[in-house]
């Protein structure tokens, strides 16, 4: 089979971060090649570059044999790439049709749009995959997002894409979505289309692709025909030999948990979720794209009901239905979205420190009492070493580390006992990192219980002292700090292996 796209010598950085450093890349026509490995891998990064959404530092890209310069998404489909996200980017009030072919219509000899052609197409393209399509005159936001995908996959051929990638694209398909995907895919390697196949599932991996390459951070680690390899052997390169700095602890545990889960279950999102929480712990959560650790977090929350199960705090079972019943129980929930979810970015520091506790520094008639503002303010500045010229300074012209410690001086000023931390340190500088690190390590220190969501895994490791890890859904793992290993961790991740070490 020929070469259909070569990436050679790529390098990406984002600030001092490497992304991706000298990564080369193959894909042949009619192939499924494979692209795995654990968050921050550079995956993403690797195939923001191949779709046009991001430009390389260094390196080059060959298509059909030709250098290129692949500056925007939509060269990159004019080309023939084209990108299947696992959550469909889809103009949802317009139908199937019309995101089909939107931007590049076809047009009867005076300028309107021929519909009826535009539709026969659409139909021709779909009989071509043997699927249904009386769903093409339907709104796309009232259809599934199997559907949708579907949609994207007859987009891609419209354009004659002699390349299509597909980033974890059964995250959230039912089963039998999922065999309709693969059905398609086996179709299109068969006309002689290059796929690159991301996911998290190695026995999608073994069951549908060709060859598979291995990413750790930020490099390949190895390129196999699946033939040759097993899944010890990825989960293996994945890993690595993982060497992970100590954080100090000085604290000691209870033995009473401050919160109890038991039988969790949301449908469609997570299934039989049991832990519990201890006073003076940091409860690390570790799962890939799909695992549902953050759902279940916002369920603890009240942003989410659950089906089944219970959810005991302080010895009593308790139903938040709201936000703000759980902050009333002295529960806080740092999100993972700070700017979309956690901040008023346009809006000064002292504003957003203090819109969590506004009742305690109301003053008659509802006012804002501004010396005492003022005062928790310059506190949780001093005390989380956050670097503003002064209370009043947009937090949109912080940098990322001092935003994030705008976040949790919020919700410190509710004086939590439990404090969920989903992702604290995406997105900060390495300084801020081991700043929030300590942070978190003395507020466990002082008693509180901590739940910390984290996509890297060299930062559970580090600041975890059990570790619950999932995969779609369901808890596959449990480790304590002086067990857990990187390989293990991975392991479970991937749903390769149930392991549950007690605390």
């Amino acid at each position: 089979m020929e070469t259909v796209l070569e990436v050679r010598g790529v390098s990406k950085s984002f600030g001092g971060v490497q992304a991706l450093k000298g990564v080369n890349f193959a894909l042949r026509s009619g192939e499924v090649h494979a692209l795995v490995g654990e968050n921050g891998a550079g995956k993403s990064t690797l195939i923001k570059i191949i779709s046009g959404a991001l430009l390389p530092d260094r390196g080059e890209i060959f298509y059909l044999d030709q250098p290129v310069t692949i500056d925007s998404p939509r060269k990159a489909q004019e080309m023939g790439i084209s990108t299947v996200y696992q959550e469909p980017l889809v103009y949802n009030e317009l139908s199937a049709v019309e995101n089909i072919f939107l931007g590049r219509e076809i047009r009867k000899p005076w300028g309107s749009i021929d519909w009826k052609a535009q539709e026969e197409k659409t139909k021709a393209l779909f009989a071509s995959l043997g699927l249904p399509y009386h769903f093409l005159r339907e709104p796309m936001g009232e259809l599934s997002v199997g559907l949708q995908q579907l949609v994207l996959i007859a987009k891609a051929l419209a354009y004659e894409s002699k390349v299509i990638i597909f980033d974890e694209p059964t995250a959230i398909l039912t089963e039998h979505e999922t065999e309709r995907l693969f059905d398609i895919i086996t179709k299109l390697r068969m006309r002689g289309v290059g796929i690159i196949y991301i996911s998290h599932r190695l026995e999608e991996i073994f069951r549908i692709a060709d060859r598979v390459t291995v990413m750790r951070d930020g490099e390949v680690r190895g390129v196999f025909s699946i033939g040759e390899v097993n899944r010890d052997r990825i989960v293996e390169l994945m890993a690595g030999r993982l060497l992970v700095e100590a954080i100090e602890r000085k604290g000691k545990k209870s033995d009473a948990p401050l919160l109890v889960v038991e039988n969790l279950s949301k449908r469609g999102r997570f299934s039989d979720v049991s832990f519990q929480v201890f006073p003076g712990e940091i409860l690390g959560f570790f799962g890939l794209v799909g695992s549902g650790r953050t759902d279940i977090v916002q369920t603890i929350f009240g942003l989410m009901r659950q089906d089944s199960g219970n959810i005991i705090y302080q010895g009593k079972t308790v139903h938040f239905s709201s936000p703000e019943e759980a902050m009333q129980s002295d529960i806080a929930y740092l999100p993972e979205d700070r700017k979309v979810q956690g901040l008023f970015p346009i809006l000064g520091v002292g504003y957003n420190i203090s819109i969590t506790f506004l009742k305690e520094i109301l003053g008659s008639f509802g006012v804002v009492r501004e010396k005492k503002e003022r005062n928790r303010g310059e506190e949780y500045v001093r005390r989380l070493n956050i670097k503003t010229p002064n209370l009043k300074t947009k937090v949109y012209s912080l940098s990322g580390g001092n935003q994030q410690k705008v976040v949790i001086a919020k919700w410190l000023g509710t004086t939590p006992r439990v404090l969920i931390l989903d992702e604290p340190t995406r997105g900060v500088d390495v300084a801020s990192k081991s700043e929030i690190h300590n942070l978190i390590a003395h507020l466990a220190d002082e008693g509180l219980g901590i739940v910390m969501i984290s996509s890297e895994l060299p930062e559970i490791l580090k600041m975890s002292d059990r570790i619950v890890v999932m995969h779609e859904g369901k808890i596959t793992g449990v480790f304590d700090r002086a067990e857990a290993t990187a390989e293990d961790v991975i392991r479970a991740a991937t749903g390769e292996r149930l392991i549950s070490v007690e605390r």
